[in-house]
């Protein structure tokens, strides 16, 4: 099975749990993170399943750029420390992107189980 199939499209507003901005949907994709502060909820395994029991906050610690130059966020989970990445919405606060890639922290080694 490839990973476009385990996408379960979920795009709703909540309230973020770091900073307390009130996120709207995003309207053309599944809205994943804070526009505001970028921080995000380990909550799935897949994207939308909501299968993950973590519940750990998902903090940007880099920013990668993909081959088609679009901005990808690096999490790691405060909890777990699970590495994730997603791809940067078109509203997202450019100034915490810039912010992060003056000031990447290494991204770990992922642990293979």
């Amino acid at each position: 099975m490839n990973d476009k199939s385990k996408f379960k499209m979920i795009d709703e507003n909540f309230k973020c749990e770091v900073c307390g901005t009130n996120v709207l949907k995003l309207g053309y994709t599944a809205r994943d993170h804070c526009p505001n502060c970028l921080c995000s909820k380990h909550v799935d395994i897949n994207p939308g399943d909501r299968a993950c029991s973590c519940h750990g906050i998902l903090k940007p610690i880099a920013i990668e750029l993909t081959k088609k130059d679009k901005c990808k966020i690096v999490y790691a989970c405060s909890k777990c420390g699970m590495i994730k990445r997603n791809i940067a919405a078109h509203d997202d606060n450019y100034d915490k992107i810039l912010e992060i890639m003056s000031n990447p922290i290494k991204i770990p080694t992922p642990k293979i189980k």
